[in-house]
């Protein structure tokens, strides 16, 4: 039985950390003996994690500027003080200070790459420099990418020399069909007003719901009846509802909160949007397809290999406000267009079933 170590900087809302405790949740115990071990001991994803994983707790409180503070100290001293047990893999499941550590872990270790970064900068910021930071992405076995965008960004801005490989998330795909027929009495069908959804972290410059309001009201104004849920907690909140608000559809754009259960309310839709500006690969437009619901994304990454390079299971638009609002526009004024998006969601859903994603990476980990 090989012993893994999982290592997370916490367990928060992020897309991310659902899908660790869904891959430790679902890895066969028979073969692998898994640990989650958080550099902060916070976050909601911790109540999901199953009793035959065990979890490593660590700083009880996250503090502002943890990231910089980690950075004066090398990654052979964090990893002293961080991972204590032997382990077969040591795995970094995300970007930043766990690279750091997990790559001055002395046997196997792994780095998964999550998003698609914007700028060298951007890329470098956990890591004292460009330096620091390709040589510890060096240090490991094999860096996973969670799209083939991801993989072709990172290599191509890191100019780091190791071995790649994508395997995409894995998504509780029983359980989340389960609880989609959960009852909910928020989002009500009716004939003549279409129901839009979206998911995620209130980040506007990042998740881009300030571009699905704008959106809504453009809708309404040209005929469209429609009404938007956005499911999130963040940052953002207060400068999205200020914008509600400054366009009067308070009575008609909603922002519920977070939600245990989100699959309810994404059911219940006729539509989801992903408005984002940047992604890694969409756990939230992947739980709609396997929900069989209509989705509309822009071109982050990830979204073709999701939807199709040819708008095969939905509809990928150019990244910017124009192009989103003329796919949704184009999508419900055409109802057989919608229903058509709605089999293909279904087809392309059946695809992301957890037996499936989890197959993949235990057939990586045995590789190693």
């Amino acid at each position: 039985m090989k012993k893994i170590l999982f290592l997370i900087h916490d367990l928060g809302y992020g897309g991310a950390e659902k899908v660790l405790v869904n891959l430790a949740n679902n890895l066969d115990k028979t073969k692998f003996d898994i640990s989650i071990q958080t550099l902060f001991d916070v976050g909601v994803n911790r109540d999901y994690i199953n009793s035959d994983v065990h979890y490593i707790p660590g700083w009880k409180k996250m503090f502002r500027g943890n990231v910089t503070l980690m950075r004066l100290f090398s990654p052979e001293k964090l990893r002293r003080w961080v991972v204590k047990g032997d382990y077969d893999i040591v795995v970094s499941f995300l970007e930043g200070p766990c690279a750091r550590i997990a790559s001055a872990y002395e046997g196997k270790k792994i780095a998964w790459i999550h998003i698609e970064h914007l700028s060298l900068a951007a890329l470098t910021h956990s890591f004292r420099n460009y330096n620091e930071m390709k040589s510890c992405y060096e240090r490991f076995d094999k860096i996973i990418s969670v799209a083939k965008t991801v993989e072709k960004n990172f290599t191509e801005l890191s100019k780091v020399e190791n071995t790649f490989e994508v395997l995409y998330n894995v998504n509780e795909s029983d359980l989340i069909i389960k609880q989609a027929n959960e009852e909910q009495d928020i989002i009500q069908k009716c004939d003549d007003c279409f129901n839009i959804i979206s998911v995620g972290r209130l980040i506007i410059n990042h998740k881009g719901f300030d571009r699905l309001i704008s959106i809504h009201k453009k809708l309404l104004e040209n005929g469209i009846n429609n009404r938007v849920y956005i499911l999130g907690e963040g940052e953002d909140k207060n400068a999205l509802l200020e914008q509600i608000n400054t366009l009067d559809v308070a009575d008609t754009c909603f922002l519920l909160g977070f939600d245990k259960n989100p699959y309810k309310y994404i059911k219940s839709s006729d539509l989801f949007v992903c408005s984002s500006r940047k992604e890694g690969f969409s756990t939230a437009v992947t739980e709609a397809l396997i929900l069989g619901v209509p989705v509309v994304s822009t071109e982050v990454s990830g979204a073709k290999e999701l939807l199709g390079a040819s708008n095969d299971y939905g509809i990928v638009c150019d990244n910017d406000e124009n192009a989103l609002y003329e796919a949704v526009y184009r999508i419900l004024s055409n109802r057989e267009l919608l229903a058509y998006y709605k089999s293909q969601a279904d087809i392309r859903g059946r695809e992301f079933s957890a037996e499936k994603t989890t197959k993949a990476v235990e057939e990586m980990l045995d590789s190693l």
